[in-house]
């Protein structure tokens, strides 16, 4: 039992969630609040940041949970948060961090592509339009004409200005804020002398469509990066595209690693008597299953199919397993025919347990009746008892629908 689920919240994920569904979270919430897709969602980007930064670390996640926040904060683990760029950067393999060798370069951009498990399995072509900032071909990204480009006389420069603010004697307030003039830039264009294609900005857009190759055997959060690719500005070398892959569930299949889990109901004949079934594989494949005369597949029972799951990545000649779980369907009517009942019981293997009936000379007579857990201390359990309670006193009546009373031990 947690004391806080804020974390929690604010990733979308209950608090059993697992390593990897936290990392899938907070990739899908890092991509779609970042401040270069979603300028204006920074608080949040910082709060997805803070919430992944204390649940990945096992030992910020255990403190927080017994203790909330405010243990975090009273010195039982850092209180202090990463910058939430340095966290992006690390998740996503360093993309976009510093680089101390070679020309500055730009900034990375990344993409989400939502894939099929069916394009995992067989591999596909995607392509991907996209819009992306390039140097003005007219004014070879100058921004204007020859000599067009001056230093900003409001920031002398420097990209800031300085405001000083009386606040009594003695005392003053110093802030700095973007120039307003030249945005940050430094220098300036006159309007007469700017480029008409890019109007001064130096850069224009343009549409790139991408070939996005998937390569059998990727997975959920693996990475194809387009060097050079993205966005281009002058005096730097450009930054890559990468194209982050999202996979989609699968209404039949459910991927793990490398294997397939396949979902098989079956009905109570089929589990005892046997059965002969077919299953469809993601390369359209039918293979057959059959079990043995004789032999039993209880509830919950998995059984594999070697070399029949997902290829592996770089290896496509080598599979994960595809392992069925059998799920067996009992019959809906809580009363079988007493007719065959008779004949059911000489077929089946005789009871280990029906015999044990201890004290049965001083046991009590009690009612059985359906239970449903999900139900417990609800206001619909409870009226379903006081439906009950009078088959509890009455020692005449029986249960609705002709069933019988069971014995019970007594205390």
């Amino acid at each position: 039992m947690v004391k806080e689920t804020k974390y929690y919240d604010i990733l979308g994920v209950n608090p059993n969630v697992s390593e990897q569904e936290l990392k899938k979270a907070y990739r899908k919430l890092a991509l779609k609040y970042h401040p270069d897709k979603n300028p204006d969602a920074g608080d949040k980007f910082k709060e997805i940041s803070q919430a992944f930064e204390v649940l990945a670390d096992p030992k910020k996640r255990q403190i927080y949970d017994e203790g909330g926040e405010q243990a975090l904060k009273e010195g039982g683990g850092d209180s202090g948060f990463h910058n939430p760029m340095d966290i992006f950067d690390m998740f996503f393999g360093g993309m976009g961090g510093g680089r101390n060798r070679g020309p500055r370069k730009g900034k990375d951009v990344i993409h989400q592509l939502n894939v099929t498990l069916d394009e995992l399995y067989k591999g596909n072509t995607r392509k991907l339009a996209i819009q992306k900032n390039v140097i003005c071909d007219k004014c070879n990204g100058r921004g204007g004409k020859e000599g067009a480009v001056q230093k900003c006389g409001s920031c002398r420069g420097m990209g800031v200005e300085v405001h000083i603010r009386q606040l009594g004697p003695g005392m003053v307030q110093q802030m700095q804020t973007t120039c307003r003039t030249c945005k940050g830039e430094r220098e300036v264009i006159n309007e007469r002398d700017r480029c008409k294609k890019c109007e001064g900005q130096k850069v224009a857009r343009e549409k790139k469509v991408l070939e996005v190759h998937i390569d059998k055997g990727m997975t959920d959060g693996q990475q194809i990066k387009f060097s050079g690719e993205g966005d281009q500005e002058p005096g730097l070398e450009p930054g890559d595209i990468c194209i982050v892959l999202e996979e989609k569930p699968h209404n039949v299949f459910t991927r793990k690693k490398a294997d397939l889990i396949y979902n098989m109901k079956l009905d109570l004949i089929d589990s005892l008597c046997g059965f002969k079934r077919t299953i469809t594989t993601l390369d359209g494949r039918v293979l057959v299953i059959e079990t043995k005369p004789g032999e039993v597949i209880k509830n919950l029972e998995y059984r594999a199919i070697e070399n029949e799951g997902m290829p592996k990545y770089k290896s496509p000649f080598e599979r994960g397993r595809l392992i069925i779980a059998f799920d067996v369907v009992f019959p809906e009517n809580n009363f079988l025919p007493t007719d065959k009942l008779n004949k059911l019981r000489s077929i089946l293997p005789p009871s280990q347990f029906s015999s044990q009936l201890d004290n049965i000379n001083e046991a009590e007579e009690c009612v059985l009746h359906p239970y449903d857990p999900n139900m417990a201390n609800s206001k619909g359990q409870d009226r379903y008892h006081e439906r009950h309670q009078v088959y509890d006193s009455d020692d005449e009546g029986g249960m609705p629908g002709g069933a019988q009373r069971v014995q019970c031990a007594s205390n």
